[in-house]
């Protein structure tokens, strides 16, 4: 049960990885689509940005929810992840970082989150 903040940030990060394949891989057709949609739904490229960063923090909501069995992991997950992508965006967007090494940045910071949660 110590190990609980490294187990979550280990699945947080192969619910990315699947999230990708997904995404742009089986389902790339209908995601150019839902992004299109979603394009004209909102009025600028910043909201269209921030729903989908707010789909994929549902999607590994629902992972993290389910492979934990606990909501409030599932909560933390997302919200953690969320606020990575949305701060490495609009802060870290000129650092040039390969797939490894993005998966790394997650990785840590996710790690040391919840790593501070459950060492209360």
């Amino acid at each position: 049960m110590e190990l609980l903040w490294f187990w979550i940030a280990l699945v947080l990060q192969i619910s990315d990885v699947i999230h990708s394949v997904l995404v742009w891989g089986i389902f790339n057709n209908f995601y150019i689509i839902l992004g299109g949609i979603i394009c004209n739904c909102v009025d600028t490229k910043w909201k269209a940005w921030l729903t989908h960063e707010l789909l994929e923090a549902a999607f590994h909501f629902f992972i993290l929810s389910i492979v934990f069995l606990n909501l409030e992991i599932g909560v933390l997950a997302a919200f953690i992840h969320l606020m990575i992508d949305i701060c490495h965006t609009l802060f870290f967007s000129n650092l040039k970082m390969n797939e490894i090494e993005h998966r790394a940045l997650h990785f840590v910071i996710e790690s040391l989150f919840f790593m501070a949660i459950y060492s209360i």
